[in-house]
């Protein structure tokens, strides 16, 4: 097989054993291999093609994609509110002043925001957890942003706070946790109606499962 970038001939390669043995013909390239197959899902296999698709590409695009991914490393924040990420310290939700301040939803994951939102059923603001309490993966209740929560309810606007936490076991344990520790405030519990298969992770939910839960949202309480 040969490869050719802006007319220079880049080699041959040889691949032994399906791609368990790569000879590289250029540093460059293996290390850029070696840096996409860290990624999650990508074998070396995979990061192979990658690269070499980017050498059949303009220049002008590979360098798009470096600065992209440069800017995604040193850009991007967390919004100081509700913990999403963000171009500013603020994020879009969260100074939007048509959201609803008195409804506040708890999620485990940034793409649950995203998950949420693509169902345009809700109106509310966010809270990123930043995952979910599990013991067996070394995460307890302090490494999470509950203070955060805390904060958002001593100020008094939030009336109703929402679990849209994930159908499982630590998920569950992590809304029995918080309703623990913020029963005593003056504000409604409710969780997203199980609309959502017990075991599922929220951000692989079709968008009209996740709207009608948002919307049929139940009453949240010890027994649930």
């Amino acid at each position: 097989m040969k490869f050719r970038h802006n007319g220079d001939e880049l080699g041959i390669f040889i691949i032994n054993n399906y791609f368990c043995e790569m000879n590289f013909p250029s540093k460059v390239l293996e290390k850029a291999v070696e840096e996409i197959s860290g990624l999650p899902g990508i074998g070396k296999k995979s990061a192979l093609r990658l690269a070499l698709h980017l050498l059949r590409q303009p220049q002008s695009q590979g360098v798009a994609l470096g600065n992209a991914l440069q800017k995604l490393v040193t850009d991007i924040k967390y919004c100081k509110e509700c913990h999403n990420f963000s171009d500013e310290d603020i994020c879009e939700i969260c100074s939007n002043q048509k959201r609803n301040d008195e409804i506040l939803c708890v999620v485990e994951d940034v793409r649950d925001v995203m998950a949420i939102e693509n169902t345009a059923k809700f109106f509310g603001k966010y809270l990123v957890l930043g995952g979910k309490i599990s013991p067996m993966e070394g995460i307890g209740p302090h490494q999470l942003n509950i203070s955060s929560i805390e904060n958002k309810l001593n100020e008094g606007k939030v009336k109703e706070l929402i679990f849209a936490l994930s159908a499982t076991m630590e998920g569950d344990t992590t809304a029995y946790y918080l309703y623990k520790k913020f029963k005593n405030f003056p504000v409604t519990f409710s969780s997203i109606a199980r609309g959502i298969a017990v075991g599922d992770e929220l951000e692989y939910a079709d968008e009209i499962s996740l709207g009608r839960s948002i919307v049929n949202r139940l009453p949240y309480n010890e027994k649930n």
